[in-house]
């Protein structure tokens, strides 16, 4: 009988396949490859069709995780996304049918980029509680439907995606095990990084009177500032619950916001950059699905081994932040 320990033992990842570059966007907005890579480090992001949602990104990887841990049947699909189908009902459950998992728990997980995070730890929590003993968490987003087409600077950063994981009960000294998450949040910051229109507070039916904005917005310096300052303490708090001190943190797989994020954060925990994986350069900031993304990029490029000890930590809007710690298994990525 298996333990009540949350151990990662698959990992699945989605893309649409149209490609945007940045030379792309500058045909379209004033701005220019050189601008965008100096500010963000990205170079391409891929963009869905009018036709798909996020419940296709999330179908698309949770079967590709569901394929890399080898099993067809899971107690519970959490899916972390900012972009749901629809504001009601959840888009979980129309994932877990669509994956023909019958009638298994499942629901929407909200905390922007730091949605995966936050997927995790209550995944791991149904599994510590005995309520399951195989979880399938998702981050799936298409911001390309909640961005302004004439904003420059989010359009250049975000791009849509989707990346899975499952998890299994098992025992807390086997490889891959999920320990010390750290999450927090900061709701004075709450207009930070924020879509306004579309909730109780601005509905739909005020922008039919041309009142309220139904795009994303985003405080650029601010979000920066916190996003470094949370992301590093959390970090380090995971590390340290872990019994591992700053330098023993083999890879730091960072939400990949920004590479100037990426690298303040490696500088401020005074760890070597080459030690954060980036792959925000060839997709861009896909904001829940950031994390599972990069960690599936970092295993097939050989920069993350199994063994390795890996600190995960996001930061989004909310404010949100979160970081747990895994001794890295040895999973392929499907």
């Amino acid at each position: 009988m298996s333990g009540g320990a949350a151990v990662l033992c698959g990992l699945g990842t989605w893309l649409p396949p149209h490609a945007v570059t940045n030379d792309d966007l500058a045909r379209e907005l004033d701005t220019s490859d050189e601008w965008i890579r100096s500010r963000t480090g990205i170079g391409v992001r891929h963009v869905a069709d009018p036709a798909t949602a996020t419940s296709d990104l999330a179908v698309e990887a949770g079967r590709r995780a569901l394929k890399s841990a080898g099993c067809e049947a899971v107690d519970a699909v959490l899916l972390a996304t900012t972009t749901p189908d629809h504001p009601c009902p959840a888009t979980a459950p129309l994932v877990a049918d669509r994956l023909g998992l019958g009638t298994v728990a499942a629901f929407d997980v909200g905390a922007v980029c730091t949605g995966f995070l936050y997927a995790l730890a209550a995944g791991a929590g149904l599994i510590a509680a005995g309520t399951a003993s195989r979880v399938l968490v998702i981050g799936a987003d298409m911001y390309s439907s909640i961005l302004d087409p004439a904003d420059r600077s989010t359009r250049a950063i975000f791009g849509d995606g989707a990346g899975a994981v499952v998890l299994r009960a098992g025992y807390a000294d086997e490889p891959g095990v999920l320990t010390a998450p750290v999450l927090g949040s900061d709701g004075s910051g709450s207009e930070l990084i924020i879509v306004r229109a579309g909730g109780s507070r601005e509905p739909l039916h005020s922008l039919t009177r041309g009142q309220g904005d139904p795009y994303f917005r985003m405080q650029g310096q601010s979000v920066f500032r916190n996003a470094v300052e949370r992301m590093a303490e959390a970090s380090l708090t995971a590390a340290r619950r872990a019994g591992w001190s700053a330098g023993e943190i083999d890879r730091l797989v960072a939400h990949q916001a920004n590479l100037r994020i990426l690298h303040a954060v490696a500088d401020r925990m005074r760890l070597p950059r080459q030690r954060c994986p980036v792959h925000l350069d060839q997709v861009g900031n896909t904001a829940a699905a950031s994390v599972p993304l990069a960690l599936a990029h970092a295993v097939t490029s050989g920069c993350l081994e199994p063994g390795h000890r890996t600190v995960l930590t996001a930061f989004g809007g909310g404010l949100t932040w979160g970081a747990c710690a895994v001794r890295w298994p040895a999973i392929t990525p499907a």
